[in-house]
């Protein structure tokens, strides 16, 4: 069962035995529903974020993309990391669940370094978030900063050669194949050092 113009269709096996065919999720109405959980307004949370009012309006009304620097000040304005920006309300539960993402399903969320793919965008209550990453960046110039969150994370290099910056060890240039389990508390950033875009596959451990 397909639907071209849903891109990230998954089916959502739950314990009852009834499929659900959820909707692709909405950057702008998760950060709206995250905003509206703490009560704020427009002005509390782009003050807390560090963003003018008529960027977070944008944002929330799907008026722009935004950066991953911007991405970055929501998260931490929020207190969550930013690839739960990406992850929908927890509700309700789930038993015996299974989502399967077709590899031309998961949705595209571009930033200036990388472009994130999640996988599995419609399961609630996750143990972990996978996604499938490009990395875009070439240099450590282009981050602006450390990039940190809570949880664990492990990465998996799926073509080309990247290196693995973090704040407590040396580089570390790994290939397809390769891989890394991290503290993600711990600052890193991941560039491509191949001629074309590496893409890796990221898993990060979520607090439930």
């Amino acid at each position: 069962m397909s639907d071209a113009n849903e891109p990230s269709l998954i089916r959502l096996a739950r314990e009852s035995g009834e499929d659900e065919v959820p909707q692709a999720l909405d950057l702008g109405a998760r950060v709206r529903h995250l905003r509206r959980s703490r009560n704020w307004t427009l002005e509390q949370a782009a003050r807390q974020a560090g963003l003018a009012r008529s960027t977070l309006s944008k944002i929330e009304n799907g008026q722009m993309s935004p950066t991953y620097d911007a991405l970055k000040k929501l998260a931490t304005g929020l207190e969550i990391s930013v690839p739960q920006l990406f992850t929908p309300p927890r509700e309700g539960q789930a038993g015996g669940r299974m989502a399967v993402t077709r590899a031309d399903e998961a949705r595209a969320h571009p930033t200036a370094t990388y472009e994130h793919e999640m996988l599995a965008a419609a399961l609630t209550k996750k143990a972990m978030l996978p996604y499938r990453a490009r990395i875009r960046a070439r240099s450590m110039e282009e981050f602006d900063g450390w990039v940190r969150h809570d949880g664990e994370e492990f990465l998996y290099v799926l073509t080309g050669v990247i290196r693995l910056y973090t704040e407590f060890y040396e580089p570390v240039e790994m290939r397809r194949g390769d891989s890394a389990y991290y503290d993600a508390t711990m600052g890193h950033n991941v560039v491509s050092v191949s001629q074309e875009d590496a893409t890796i596959l990221w898993v990060t451990s979520l607090d439930q």
